[in-house]
């Protein structure tokens, strides 16, 4: 299943924000939300959109990107990011397949008019969350000791 996803209401609702704050800001709260949706994915990243609103879309950024394997679009063209996805809805051959998140009423309202799975924002990213805390991750071995690592390792340890 696609996954259409208002990046803003996701962002917000998730409280996934970068470090930067002032200038640059938006840019770095926006990596910080696509790098936790990319690791959160995992495979399924791939089938991810995420539409932002084109008025904090970094200087120089085409309308459209790719990023750890999600696809970013800025709704340069549209008086928002809601506009852009209720075309994404109308334009799409089978919206059936789609799940939309977003928390706006609009948004909801096209997505169900189009028979689309809609989800709001925080109830997603924390099922997201859960989904990822309970998958296996592959087991990491430690470094063999006496590994160039281990030795740099304990070397910065105590200061040397």
């Amino acid at each position: 299943m696609q996954i259409l996803i208002d990046g803003y209401n996701l962002l917000h609702a998730a409280g996934v924000f970068g470090e930067t704050r002032g200038p640059g800001g938006f840019e770095a709260s926006r990596r910080a939300l696509l790098d936790a949706l990319a690791r959160l994915l995992g495979e399924s990243r791939g089938k991810a959109t995420v539409v932002f609103d084109a008025a904090d879309a970094p200087p120089g950024l085409p309308a459209r990107g790719i990023h750890d394997g999600i696809q970013v679009v800025f709704a340069r063209d549209y008086p928002s990011a809601d506009a852009l996805i209720e075309d994404m809805l109308e334009e799409h051959a089978s919206p059936s397949s789609l799940t939309v998140v977003s928390a706006d009423n609009r948004v909801i309202a096209a997505a169900r008019r189009r028979r689309a799975k809609a989800v709001p924002s925080g109830e997603w990213f924390a099922e997201l969350r859960a989904a990822a805390r309970h998958t296996p991750q592959p087991e990491t071995k430690p470094p063999p000791p006496g590994s160039d690592f281990e030795v740099d390792r304990w070397l910065r340890e105590f200061g040397f």
